[in-house]
């Protein structure tokens, strides 16, 4: 979409992954989980309701894609989803692959840990297996 801008502060805080029909798909910088970021590339989005019918079909289907893919990549024990929205009002859906020995195991992730920044060479690495997986 031509008037579609990334929120400043995600775009800060992640980098670009994969352009997707509805999304653009994000990597959130923090190297304590896999965490995906979707935005979909609408103007005027706060809230998973101000999608059109048809888009909330499509984020569902690439909620799934982005689930599956962490799925294949990293076997967590659960995917957590969410859209919370708080503090960016852009619409943007987290999926992060969450492991029993994670720092925040089970508690929600926000808060618990400081983020740790990939070391340059991991985070081509995890690029490099999320576009793969992606195909």
């Amino acid at each position: 979409m031509p008037d579609f801008e990334l929120h400043p502060q995600l775009a800060a805080d992640t980098v670009p992954v994969a352009t997707w029909t509805l999304c653009e798909v994000l990597l959130l910088t923090d190297a304590n989980y896999p965490w995906l970021v979707l935005v979909p590339a609408r103007t005027g989005l706060r809230d998973f309701h101000d999608l059109s019918p048809d888009d909330m079909v499509r984020a569902g289907r690439e909620i799934s894609r982005a689930s599956e893919a962490l799925m294949e990549l990293f076997a967590p024990d659960k995917i957590n989803v969410a859209a919370l929205g708080n503090m960016v009002p852009q619409l943007h859906i987290h999926v992060v692959a969450r492991f029993t020995d994670d720092a925040a195991w089970p508690s929600p992730i926000w808060g618990v840990a400081p983020a740790k920044p990939y070391a340059p060479d991991a985070l081509d690495a995890r690029l490099a297996d999320l576009r793969r997986v992606f195909g």
